[in-house]
């Protein structure tokens, strides 16, 4: 794969999630955040599971390695989805964004210890642009920007899905994107099924069923399946031949492509958000400059 083709799909990853984005605040209020977390990634993996199987074949589905495919899933986008959850309920959309925008410290970093990724200075200013980028696009809503339990919980579920896109290239290298996606996703409605049954046994509360109807169906069959199937596939794809540092500066025009779904929605044109975006944008070239990301997989 060019290094082209796979920064545009990093692109259209951020685009699918965007999309799905402002489908979670139907749900947040009647769903706790272990449930819904629970209900998103089993719908995701119910619906992948089957694409795996006809495009892979069932042998290559039973002989996978499950084991490490609960592991990672579960650290990856379980615990990472509860997490982020979490952090909404306690602070709202803002403060997740920005902590959100650290991102591509955290992938350079792991490249760094874990690869022996050299720091450049083209790399060190990309990052430096996607991180300021990301931040600018965040500007004018940094008033409601607060630091506590929220902000925490929004910088372990970066560091959990940064550290579970890493692995789920590197630990499963013999899967196509299709079956490293699938297959993780199930792993992560494994590990979080799990614990909605144990917090129900201590008494946790459940989903307020009264409260949902076909507006909430809806809008969590977008959340699981662009914002979360979809969205992993081609994240996962491109993880695999940029390496997680690289393609983890898209993340910070996120912001950018939600405005572009809110202004096709009869909401304003943000030149604020644009001009974020295309900092983030030049950020990603120049980190690319000097030489091609490791490849992992």
């Amino acid at each position: 794969m060019s290094p082209l083709k796979a920064n545009l799909l990093c692109l259209a990853s951020m685009l699918v999630w965007a999309s799905g984005l402002p489908a979670a605040e139907y749900l947040i209020g009647p769903i706790p955040p272990l449930p819904l977390t629970a209900m998103r990634m089993a719908l995701a993996a119910a619906a992948l599971l089957p694409v795996w199987i006809l495009l892979d074949g069932w042998q290559v589905v039973v002989r996978a390695p499950w084991i490490r495919g609960i592991l990672i899933g579960g650290l990856m986008l379980g615990l990472a989805g509860f997490l982020l959850v979490l952090a909404q309920a306690a602070s709202g959309p803002v403060t997740v964004a920005v902590i959100s925008a650290t991102m591509p410290v955290l992938g350079i970093a792991l490249e760094s210890l874990l690869d022996g990724r050299r720091i450049t200075l083209t790399v060190v200013l990309g990052v430096g642009l996607s991180l300021a980028g990301g931040l600018i696009a965040y500007a004018e809503a940094m008033g409601t920007f607060s630091l506590g339990f929220g902000a925490l919980c929004a910088f372990g579920s970066i560091l959990c899905y940064t550290l579970g896109s890493r692995l789920t290239v590197t630990a499963l290298p013999d899967l196509t994107p299709v079956g490293r996606t699938a297959l993780t996703l199930a792993g992560a409605a494994i590990a979080t099924g799990i614990a909605v049954l144990i917090a129900a046994a201590f008494g946790a509360s459940g989903p307020d069923w009264a409260a949902l109807g076909g507006r909430e169906a809806l809008a969590l069959a977008v959340f699981a399946l662009l914002g979360l199937s979809l969205t992993q596939m081609l994240w996962i794809a491109a993880v695999g031949h940029l390496g997680i540092g690289v393609a983890s500066l898209h993340m910070n025009a996120a912001p950018f492509y939600v405005m572009l779904f809110l202004f096709a929605l009869g909401d304003p044109w943000n030149w604020t958000q644009a001009f974020g975006a295309l900092i983030v944008g030049a950020g990603v070239l120049i980190a690319q400059s000097s030489r091609p990301a490791p490849v992992t997989a």
